[in-house]
């Protein structure tokens, strides 16, 4: 796939993940906002409970609005350096996916930061107390262990070789 066409499909999908991580947002605010209960789905298991999160998983860093948006902006340009940057080879298509949904969940939660100085969390996994999480939250956490699984076992040190600033002599 050419490179231009692999960054038009990057934009495309990202904003269509974007789009659906919002509409969850807002129709799960739109039904749960101010039910102290939630809406249990499994019951003992799984829970629609809307929570407003200042900070990140388990309340770590509250209230540090600006280190996440000074944060998102530089890992969001490392994710667009490394797809511009990629060769317009079909092995780095895993690669390729995985920086979508990595972008796609980091944009999602940056839009609520600047627009609402919180994130719209709503699933719960009652089972385990999990901390109450959202859509994008799964675009980030998936894409993660898809990178380092990636890293670790599919690809090798010299499939990286793009992102070097040195230029190979001819």
């Amino acid at each position: 796939m050419k490179k231009s066409v692999r960054l038009i499909i990057f934009l495309l999908a990202s904003a269509l993940l974007v789009e659906l991580d919002q509409i969850t947002k807002i129709i799960a605010r739109a039904n749960l906002e101010g039910k102290s209960e939630g809406f249990s789905i499994i019951p003992g298991v799984l829970k629609l409970f809307y929570l407003e999160n200042q900070g990140a998983a388990w309340g770590i860093l509250n209230g540090k609005l600006n280190f996440f948006i000074v944060l998102t902006c530089l890992i969001v340009l490392v994710l667009v350096y490394i797809v511009i940057k990629m060769p317009a080879d079909k092995k780095y298509n895993y690669l390729f996916f995985t920086i979508i949904f990595l972008t796609s969940g980091a944009i999602g939660n940056f839009i609520d930061r600047i627009r609402l100085s919180y994130v719209r969390d709503f699933i719960y996994f009652e089972l385990i107390d999990f901390p109450v999480f959202n859509v994008a939250d799964i675009y980030v956490t998936l894409s993660v262990i898809a990178l380092i699984i990636l890293i670790f076992f599919v690809y090798k040190d010299e499939d990286f070789a793009f992102l070097s600033r040195k230029r190979e002599s001819n």
